[in-house]
């Protein structure tokens, strides 16, 4: 039983699926998960921009099935390195340890992101389940920066002292 219909999730009844995802869809979506949401129109095409753990995101629609119904879509986080850089290994150790969410460098921007896809049909349930997946893995990793870098910075004594003893031995 499929449904294309362009009504909010919340609408559809139990048990039908969504082959394809809509800004109505996906705003709700954002809004069952805890999160404001905006959606501002941009030459025809609705932009959702919205916020999680204090820090922005936006949907990025994938493949068009019809005007306005997407097949699938990019949650996605640019961040601004203080710096320019991150600690070396800081993107490798998320990616070794954390799942759904991937982290890559651009310049003086990281960003997270995270697809979602409707092919083959999900529930509108299973749609709010990763929006709320995207929010706490946000929040995971911008806890695994501080962590990280607080552990990098505690080392970083620890190295010094030890190669101040090894010059003077």
């Amino acid at each position: 039983m499929s449904t294309n219909k362009s009504t909010p999730a919340t609408t559809l009844p139990t048990g039908e699926l969504l082959f394809s995802m809509n800004a109505d869809q996906v705003a709700e979506a954002i809004k069952a998960s805890g999160c404001a949401v905006t959606a501002v129109n941009d030459n025809g095409v609705v932009r959702l921009h919205s916020a999680s753990q204090g820090i922005g995101f936006q949907v990025m629609w994938g493949n068009a099935l019809r005007e306005g119904e997407y097949v699938d879509l990019t949650l996605s986080c640019p961040l601004r390195v203080q710096g320019g850089t991150l600690p070396e290994g800081l993107l490798g150790e998320w990616h070794r340890t954390k799942r759904f969410v991937r982290a890559s460098q651009h310049g003086d921007f990281v960003v997270l992101e995270m697809d979602i896809l409707a092919a083959g049909g999900i529930a509108p349930q299973h749609l709010a389940m990763m929006v709320q997946l995207w929010s706490q893995m946000m929040g995971q990793f911008f806890q695994h920066v501080r962590t990280y870098a607080a552990q990098a910075g505690a080392q970083q004594p620890a190295q010094s002292t030890q190669q101040e003893a090894t010059a003077e031995a």
